[in-house]
């Protein structure tokens, strides 16, 4: 079924018959047509609807609106748009009482399908047509076109049901309504606008202008439009100007609105065009005013002000004169992405700034935070937060004006003031956390330090005049005054007792290393927390430390121990004289050994001789020297140098008496000779090997020996004496 014209009596009456008489009608439909008033045969429909259910009882025919010269526009668009306008229509129909609350569906089952364009593609379009054709081959089967089939009358009646359907649609009054005049120029009007819309569609400006708006944005835009435009209705105009007025300006209008949806995408493309070249204005202009040195806020409102301004111009240029479109969506749309853009780089500045000051804060902080608990006195913390206030109030002085041109709020500007503070903060808290963690390497450095040096920084020699346990005391008291240091953070000068509970339970007694195992309900060490200072404060727990200062009392104790041998092995070393009760028991026990040399005084004589030559030997081989490095490193040494000592002497004692001194060159010769032999007898113990060779100096009678390893040894005054 095709509407030829706008109201004919007819043609509503074929439109009728064929709806009441028919399982399937084909409502021929072009594709633009969808959502028009009459071409769309919205007035046709309406009055069939009436009538049919005025005239016949309800019976389901199914509607097929075949769609021609179908679009690009997807049918799953058009469809539901299609159904929309026949269900107002049907809403819209006057029902009689019988039939007020119908629904459609009990009339009519509305089917939609489209179909190409015959002269554009022309086999797709013969394959559809072939689908189609299927589909009323099977109309009447299960499922098909067919509706319901009520009241289906035999073949042999339909010819005089027919005619009497005939007869009651040409006594109905309510069909007789358009004019014939009406008509003729409702058809005419129509081809013309059709013909110069499909004119339109291919004509070469208008395709060229298209092109050139897909690629880029086209000065002259709306000037050139409107003119292709106007070219167009005047043609219609001179062909339509002698059918009837009213049809002719209703055409004329719909004309121009297809013609406008042609060409509104082109616009639409223009705008968008125009909003990606003003903001890539925008963001060049930002970015130089920046560099400039110019403040931030003031640069994105006078960049933002003159890139709307030329947007604006853009769209004056782009307006086609016979539509009233909108730019207002475009131009929000560019205020956004302006807005985006700017608090992008907002946000960027913002973080490099922040960025920049934090690490100035790291800077100024880190190393004279880690010096101050290196020192670790009781004046540590003190320091500390003194140093994080001056620190802190130069990066705000300076971090303040530098967010001035930003302008914040000032619940932005608070915040980001707090958290510039609340990161100094976090730089002291992380450097604590990092020497709680070496805090026992810490102590022992302290330790070391304390104990192996005097008050004026010199290293302690262990003459036995030195009182170690007070050394000791005080060597682990400045270890423990920095492990109270770092138990806890101290950041918001409240008191504690920290340092009173380290010192009276683990260096006053009441915490021993004789202790160490043994339990204590009442130690205020045995806890996972400390009395006046928070979790977040607390770096070493009381079991944490009581546990740091066993481990480090068991490191240190060798150190001390060294200490005590070394001052005992001083004493032992000066102290040539055997002791007082050995003296009394030699003169006891030796009376008679001494009587007889009383009686004997050759005895004398020889013990004489023996004393000299022992007294050579004793100073000729430095046997004091020789045992400073261990009993067996003394005696292997001593053994390998005794042979060659005598014969040295023998040799001396008879030049001299033949008085002829012997020559320098024999006795290096000599002592090389020796020395040789000495080292082979060493070579094959290395540890006395090691010993054997390091230097050996006695202060006794101004005699100086040096190593086995150098050429040259003094003649002492004692030779010089003998020699006399």
């Amino acid at each position: 079924m095709e509407e030829r014209g706008d109201d004919t009596t007819f043609e509503k009456q074929s439109a009728l018959f064929a709806l009441a008489v028919a399982d399937v009608v084909l409502i021929n439909m072009w594709c633009h047509d969808i959502g028009r008033e009459q071409a769309a045969n919205k007035p046709l429909l309406k009055t069939v609807f009436q009538v049919m259910m005025r005239l016949f009882s309800p019976r389901k025919t199914t509607l097929l609106f075949v769609i021609r010269d179908k679009t690009k526009t997807p049918l799953e668009y058009l469809e539901p748009i299609l159904r929309e306008d026949i269900q107002k229509i049907w809403d819209g129909v006057r029902k009689p009482q019988a039939h007020k609350d119908t629904p459609l569906s009990e009339f009519f089952n509305v089917e939609v399908t489209a179909l190409p364009s015959y002269e554009e593609k022309e086999e797709q379009f013969k394959n559809q047509v072939a689908q189609l054709r299927q589909q009323f081959f099977h109309s009447i089967s299960p499922g098909g076109l067919a509706g319901d089939r009520r009241g289906v009358v035999p073949a042999s009646g339909f010819s005089y049901s027919a005619q009497q359907i005939w007869m009651v649609i040409k006594e109905n009054k309510d069909l007789d309504l358009p004019a014939h005049k009406v008509m003729v120029a409702t058809v005419r009007c129509e081809e013309i606008a059709n013909e110069k819309f499909g004119s339109l569609m291919i004509n070469e400006d208008w395709r060229a202008l298209e092109h050139e708006v897909h690629e880029d944005a086209v000065r002259n835009f709306g000037r050139r439009l409107s003119s292709i435009l106007d070219d167009f209705l005047s043609e219609y105009d001179a062909e339509s100007v002698f059918f009837e007025e009213n049809v002719r300006s209703l055409k004329r209008q719909q004309f121009l609105s297809k013609a406008l949806q042609l060409v509104h995408p082109a616009f639409i493309s223009q705008l968008g065009h125009l909003r990606d070249k003003s903001l890539e204005a925008f963001k060049t202009q930002l970015e130089q005013s920046l560099r400039r040195g110019e403040a931030f806020a003031a640069s994105v409102r006078k960049c933002a002000d003159s890139t709307i301004i030329e947007f604006d111009k853009g769209c004056s240029d782009a307006a086609v004169r016979h539509a009233n479109w909108d730019a207002s969506k475009v131009r929000d749309k560019l205020h956004r992405d302006i807005e985006a853009h700017a608090s992008s780089v907002r946000n960027d500045k913002l973080s490099n700034l922040k960025a920049t000051y934090e690490k100035q804060i790291t800077a100024a902080l880190a190393e004279p935070i880690e010096s101050l608990f290196e020192v670790g006195g009781s004046d540590t913390w003190a320091s500390i937060r003194k140093l994080l206030k001056r620190e802190t109030d130069v990066a705000i002085s300076c971090f303040s004006p530098a967010l001035s041109g930003f302008e914040l709020d000032q619940d932005t500007f608070d915040r980001m003031m707090q958290n510039l503070k609340d990161y100094a903060r976090s730089v002291v808290e992380k450097k604590a956390r990092e020497e709680a963690g070496k805090v026992l390497m810490r102590m022992k450095d302290r330790f070391n330090t304390v104990f192996s040096h005097d008050s004026d920084s010199m290293p302690r020699l262990w003459t036995g005049k030195e009182d170690i346990k007070s050394i000791t005391k005080e060597s682990r008291s400045e270890s423990l005054k920095l492990l109270s240091v770092v138990a806890a953070i101290r950041l918001d000068e409240k008191p504690d007792r920290i340092e009173s509970i380290l010192f009276s339970r683990l260096l006053e007694g009441t915490f021993s290393i004789r202790d160490r195992d043994r339990g204590d309900s009442g130690d205020p060490l045995a806890s996972s927390s400390w009395e006046e200072v928070s979790r977040e404060n607390t770096l070493l727990t009381p079991v944490q430390c009581k546990s740091l200062w066993r481990q480090f009392m068991a490191e240190t104790e060798y150190t001390v121990t060294q200490a005590i041998s070394a001052q005992e092995a001083y004493r032992q070393s000066n102290n040539l004289l055997p002791p007082a009760w050995a003296i009394m028991a030699m003169i006891i026990l030796g009376f008679n050994e001494f009587m007889l040399l009383l009686r004997n005084p050759l005895y004398l004589l020889v013990l004489f001789v023996v004393y000299l030559l022992g007294k050579a030997l004793w100073v000729q081989m430095n046997i004091p020297g020789e045992f400073r490095n261990g009993i067996l490193v003394g005696l292997i040494s001593i053994s390998s140098r005794f042979l060659p000592t005598v014969a040295d002497l023998l040799r001396r004692l008879a030049a001299e008496a033949q008085g002829n001194p012997a020559p320098e060159a024999s006795r290096t010769t000599h002592h090389v000779a020796s020395q040789s032999f000495r080292s082979q007898v060493n070579s094959p113990n290395p540890v006395s090997s090691s010993v054997s060779s390091s230097s050996n100096i006695s202060t006794e009678n101004d005699f100086e020996y040096m190593s086995p390893q150098l050429t040259h040894r003094r003649v002492t005054q004692m030779e010089q004496e003998e020699s006399s």
